[in-house]
């Protein structure tokens, strides 16, 4: 399979990789220097895109992708206020898209192991709840696409909290998500359930970016020669 890799960095580069592990070739590399390179010509010569930049540029470079008819696996959170006009402008050029706020297995199957004790909370009385994620310094968004996904899968669980809020809270209708920064952190996200007698918490902790990476490149392969909208439940079958 031939991969172009949008986004040159950190990731990126692990991307690359992870890829090249397995068999896969990167036939085009756009970054911050040639980003004029990002056409439907230079794309022609890859099956599948994979994506991390920013948010600011993220958008666009899904609508190149779709008109270019090339499927692309977007890792870039901080977006999706504009999710509706890209998966129109997927639909409408018969384009492919995978997102996901995150790539990792694990994570995956920790956002489903929290929305069951979500579940198995939203009938005990007697605890507050908060959200808590830490990351790298370099990090562009907050809170990140990673805490989003779980408090909403938290709110489709407990109907008393009507939006999530990106600090401490005392409203009972507000689920808090703390955001730190610090380096060198790759990602940890903790749920806490907090009674005046216990303590309830669940945690993922990443040791790298290596399960990000590869989460991506499956999710390439996934695409590959696929249309339509697609994310993490539909390649893991949770």
């Amino acid at each position: 399979m031939n991969i172009a890799l949008i986004g040159y960095g950190k990731m990126g580069k692990e991307v690359e990789a992870i890829a090249l592990e397995r068999g896969h070739a990167i036939a085009l590399t756009i970054d911050v220097n040639n980003q004029a390179d990002l056409n439907a010509a230079n794309l022609a010569k890859a099956d599948v895109a994979i994506e991390f930049t920013t948010p600011g540029a993220a958008v666009q470079n899904m609508m190149t992708c779709f008109e270019a008819q090339m499927p692309i696996v977007c890792g870039t959170t901080g977006w999706l206020a504009h999710m509706e006009q890209v998966k129109q402008s997927c639909a409408k050029n018969n384009g492919g898209l995978f997102y996901a706020s995150n790539y990792s297995v694990g994570v995956n199957v920790f956002f489903k192991v929290s929305q069951y004790l979500a579940k198995l909370m939203s009938v005990v009385e007697g605890y507050s709840t908060s959200i808590e994620e830490i990351h790298h310094t370099a990090k562009k968004d907050a809170p990140s696409g990673t805490a989003i996904t779980i408090a909403e899968g938290i709110m489709k669980e407990i109907s008393s909290f009507k939006k999530w809020i990106n600090q401490a809270s005392g409203s009972q209708e507000e689920l808090p998500i703390v955001s730190v920064r610090q380096d060198p952190m790759p990602g940890t996200h903790a749920v806490t359930y907090s009674s005046d007698v216990d303590i309830i918490t669940i945690a993922h902790e990443a040791k790298s970016r290596k399960g990000f990476a590869l989460g991506a490149v499956l999710a390439a392969e996934f695409m590959c020669g696929k249309t339509g909208c697609y994310g993490m439940d539909d390649l893991l079958k949770l």
